[in-house]
């Protein structure tokens, strides 16, 4: 098989692939509701057992007796076109779940279930790739977080969790037929919240790179194989609560995408070869409000924008990618019902954005709705 054959259309498939239930470039928003509700605006003030994943110091602050479930789903609706085709794969299924254990005043538990990124595409025909073909591709990435919180002193609580991480992926068009496969893959998360008054709070979260294994495929063309790690995160967090259930809190985050999606090692029947992506890192700021406006009722709004990794020099190797969207709103409300029954709900939508080729007719469009559901019990 041509070489070059390979490389335009894998280039497509692989980075429609990649991008994700996601809004910031690869990478979701939250976890939970209620994390979706604040925009991502989080890891300085966790409201629920979500936090193991985000920054299981967060644990510590839950205010639970024994134990808090949280457990929910959500549902993505992300319109896209690539040179004007329109995907027909516009729906997909959000799963969380979490639950934290108070071992005593000072150590807690806790185990969360996510996913993470994931989806697909499904282009009847994208006309300029070679041979005006196909491109359907499915991802999917899940991760299972154990760990712990700490509460070292009155100010200070850290945390850190075990990540372990499923994914899988799909290829299909008409240079090649790569079925569904999965690897799996490890990573750690370490957390800090430090209570710098009584009314502001520091966060801080760190994720290390996530290393996978490498997927393989055996075909009659021969054998492919590549290795998709996740990138590393650094999220620092100050929220404000002066009280009267007001709630204000600012993060900003930093992905290294440049060091998994710059190049990416695709090895194929003809030989080894680099699919060049060119994803930038990416620093996203993300802003959350919060008011409880009655005893049983709370609500919420949240602003997130991060510039999209792929600019318009690489959109000629991101043919079909969903990593663009760069503004996010959202709202959201929690409801008590019952003594120790609450439910949460969260409706974010990501603003429109396309990108233009600079050496290409070839344009790339993407906006995005999700909404989340979590009931949650804590005793």
């Amino acid at each position: 098989m041509n070489k070059k054959l390979i490389k335009g259309a894998v280039a497509v498939a692989l980075v429609s692939a990649t991008s994700a239930y996601a809004t910031n470039g690869d990478q979701m928003l939250g976890v939970t509701a209620t994390q979706w509700g604040m925009a991502g605006a989080s890891v300085a003030a966790p409201q629920d057992s979500g936090t193991i994943i985000t920054n299981p110091a967060g644990l510590s602050l839950l205010g639970m007796e024994d134990v808090r479930f949280d457990m929910g789903f959500g549902f993505l609706n992300p319109p896209r076109k690539a040179n004007g085709e329109e995907s027909d794969s516009n729906l997909y299924l959000i799963p969380s779940g979490a639950v934290a254990f108070k071992i005593d005043d000072e150590l807690s538990f806790g185990v969360g279930m996510a996913g993470l990124s994931g989806m697909g595409v499904d282009f009847e025909d994208i006309a300029p790739l070679p041979g005006n073909q196909n491109v359907v591709t499915t991802k999917q990435f899940y991760r299972i977080a154990p760990g712990f919180s700490y509460q070292m002193s009155k100010e200070m609580a850290l945390g850190a969790a075990l990540n372990i991480n499923y994914q899988s992926l799909a290829i299909d068009n008409e240079q090649m037929h790569l079925p569904q496969k999965q690897v799996y893959g490890f990573g750690i998360t370490l957390g800090l919240i430090y209570k710098l008054s009584d009314t502001m709070q520091l966060g801080a979260s760190y994720v290390s790179k996530q290393s996978m294994s490498a997927f393989e495929w055996n075909t009659t063309a021969g054998d492919y194989s590549m290795t998709m790690d996740a990138p590393q995160t650094v999220t620092v967090g100050l929220a404000y609560q002066p009280g009267d259930g007001l709630l204000i809190e600012a993060d900003i985050k930093h992905i290294a995408f440049s060091d998994v999606l710059d190049k990416v090692d695709f090895k194929t029947p003809a030989g080894p070869s680099a699919m060049n992506f060119g994803w930038e890192d990416q620093v996203v700021i993300a802003l959350g409000v919060q008011k409880k406006i009655s005893d049983k009722t709370t609500l919420r709004a949240g602003f997130n924008h991060g510039k999209s990794p792929i600019g318009e020099e690489d959109v000629d190797s991101n043919i079909g990618s969903l990593a663009i969207t760069e503004s996010h709103l959202s709202v959201g409300v929690t409801r008590k019902l019952g003594k120790r029954v609450e439910g949460s709900f969260s409706l974010l939508h990501a603003f429109n954005n396309e990108l233009k080729s600079s050496t290409s007719p070839n344009k790339i469009e993407l906006e995005q709705n999700i909404i989340n559901f979590q009931i949650s019990y804590k005793m």
